[in-house]
């Protein structure tokens, strides 16, 4: 008979889970500030469409992101209680920078209102 105490979810090895966790923030910064310069959250027929589409991909990057920060000990299952709390706390600074990057700049706001 299987114990499901003893369920282990292995997606990919520790070094590798460890890099990518490093790496992709890094990523999502600099395309963040690409996104910025464009101006792609101002751009398109219907702007909310643009921004939930923007909301969609840091949802899916927070969950791969915490996936892989859950898998830096080599499993996914079972995880340690500070995986977790190290994963809640970059999907919410990922949050915060979704928010953050959606704002006008006050000298932005400044020029519209004139």
């Amino acid at each position: 008979m299987v114990d499901p105490a003893d369920l282990r979810v292995v997606l990919m090895d520790s070094q590798t889970a460890a890099t990518l966790a490093q790496v992709l923030p890094l990523l999502l910064l600099t395309l963040m500030v690409e996104l910025r310069r464009v101006e792609v959250h101002r751009r398109g027929h219907n702007i909310r469409t643009t921004r939930v589409l923007l909301g969609l991909f840091f949802i899916a990057f927070g969950v791969v992101e915490t996936v892989f920060v859950l898998s830096i000990d080599g499993a996914l299952i079972p995880f340690t209680w500070s995986d977790l709390i190290s994963a809640l706390s970059i999907f919410a600074l990922l949050a915060l920078l979704f928010v953050l990057s959606l704002l006008d700049s006050p000298s932005r706001r400044k020029h519209d209102e004139a």
